[in-house]
């Protein structure tokens, strides 16, 4: 058997085993189950398994495994979930019966939970989070194509070679970008209750395919033409918005006979016509404007801006209110190439790293909290930091503090160097390093160099608790 199963076996077990499970997933770096009685939950034994980083008490329970180790141990859960079913010899309606009151104890949960603002963070997270992968590749592809222009032009390399090379790079990276708000689009669509293939025919009318100069679009306000993409995903998210909320209606209203056919064509053409005609210069207007207010205040702000970024991310993260800074990054880009905010961010994350390693040279005792310090800091510095901050630093307490500080004074290095941004999202960390724009990354180097040693020093002299020197095995 291989580890990522051993690990399954022991999950399920600490978990409270089959009958405890009421369904599961997992994302980037969590395996999420929703249990039926979380009293049967074996926490501090869970703790201990040997990969496992940490846990999230949350709407579901949350155990951080890391990137890659997640997936190939989900994958494994499931096969020592549906054995020990069909060892136990449960019937299939007493599987059913669990599955409905997992689901209506999640549904519970849930509501209790449900504020309308919480409602809309976990909208946008899941609007956006399953195009993460997407921005990753496709922003890597976009970072060598660059490296590859920029050397064209220097007149490093032959242009009659490699631009061709460059070209294709950025065909396939064009691939998201150019057509994000249609994805945006269907994704929107599946959260807001419309259909999703209409959802992303809506992304896709703000393209204005077919528009030209020389047939132009008037914005009805301004009198100024339409520019493909006016609105960018902002506008998309309210145009589906409305497409739920129209497409409803029209199928409470529309005989069963004629849905398929009258219920998307009038759903289209109804939100196709708000949407190029109020949506799009309104979301553009708004867009602009807040671009505008960002950039502005990152330009005057400087340092201080930096400093406030750089500590207050983490938090953000915890409480889920960065979900909605991923539309503010994609507009960034869509606006001038490049996003200001997310370098800044990025540093956070090494304030954790710089943490991190103080923990593990002050408390070598403590074998327990070294192994997992070990386990979470490569992952730490390629940018992925939950495991680091709910296996390491936020239980300690004092820790979690210092190492925000140490990712303030990354962050405020950033702002002191001013227009360094990414060309893409998703990354963070070491990785966000091919992904600088302008060639900036030497500026970037310095300040995830600052966060490690504003980390480390901080929480070398004043971060580290008695209790944590001890030894322990």
């Amino acid at each position: 058997m291989s580890k990522y199963h051993d690990i399954a076996v022991r999950i399920l077990e600490t978990v409270g085993g089959s009958s405890n499970v009421s369904s599961y997933t997992h994302c980037m770096t969590r395996l999420r189950v929703t249990v039926v009685d979380r009293s049967r939950i074996a926490e501090a034994e869970l703790k201990k398994i040997d990969g496992v980083l940490g846990v999230v008490d949350a709407e579901t329970y949350q155990i951080i495994l890391g990137p890659g180790v997640v997936t190939k141990v989900a994958e494994q859960f499931g096969e020592v979930l549906e054995g020990s079913v069909a060892a136990g010899g449960e019937s299939s309606s007493s599987a059913e019966q669990l599955q409905s009151k997992g689901a209506q104890m999640k549904a519970q949960l849930k509501k209790k939970n449900d504020t309308p603002f919480k409602n809309f963070l976990r909208k946008i997270g899941n609007i956006f989070i399953p195009l993460i992968p997407a921005f990753v590749g496709a922003g890597l592809i976009a970072g060598i194509g660059s490296i590859l222009a920029n050397n064209i032009t220097a007149g490093n390399i032959d242009a009659a070679t490699w631009q061709q090379y460059v070209t294709i790079l950025n065909v396939i990276k064009n691939a998201i970008f150019t057509y994000l708000v249609i994805y945006v689009g269907i994704n929107a669509g599946k959260e807001f209750g419309a259909t999703p293939a209409l959802g992303g025919v809506i992304g896709g009318v703000t393209i204005l395919t077919g528009v030209t100069a020389e047939l132009p679009i008037f914005n009805i306000f301004t009198g100024a033409p339409l520019t493909p993409g006016q609105g960018g995903v902002i506008g998309v998210l309210i145009a589906v918005w409305i497409l739920s909320i129209v497409e409803k209606y029209l199928r409470k209203i529309i005989p069963d006979a004629v849905d398929i056919i009258v219920t998307p064509t009038i759903a289209l053409l109804v939100v196709g016509l708000i949407t190029i005609f109020f949506i799009m210069p309104f979301a553009g207007f708004i867009s602009s404007n807040l671009i505008g207010a960002i950039n502005w205040t990152l330009e005057r702000g400087g340092a201080f801006s930096g400093f406030v970024l750089g500590t207050a991310f983490l938090p953000l993260v915890m409480l889920g209110l960065h979900q909605v800074l991923t539309p503010i990054h994609i507009e960034m880009i869509n606006s001038s190439g490049m996003t200001l905010l997310l370098p800044m961010l990025a540093m956070a994350g090494a304030g954790q790293v710089g943490a991190s390693i103080a923990l593990w040279i002050r408390c070598k005792k403590n074998k327990s909290l070294t192994n997992m310090i070990k386990g979470a800091l490569p992952v730490g510095i390629l940018g992925i930091g939950e495991p680091l901050i709910y296996g390491v630093t936020l239980p300690l307490g004092r820790p979690f503090i210092t190492a925000c500080i140490g990712g303030g004074i990354g962050g405020a290095v950033i702002g002191l160097f001013g227009n360094v941004g990414a060309i893409a999202i998703g990354p963070s960390g070491v990785a966000l390093i091919p992904l600088i724009a302008n060639g900036l990354w030497l500026k970037y180097v310095i300040g995830l160099i600052a966060a490690y040693a504003g980390g480390f020093i901080i929480t070398y002299l004043f971060g580290i608790p008695k209790e944590a020197m001890a030894e322990q095995e």
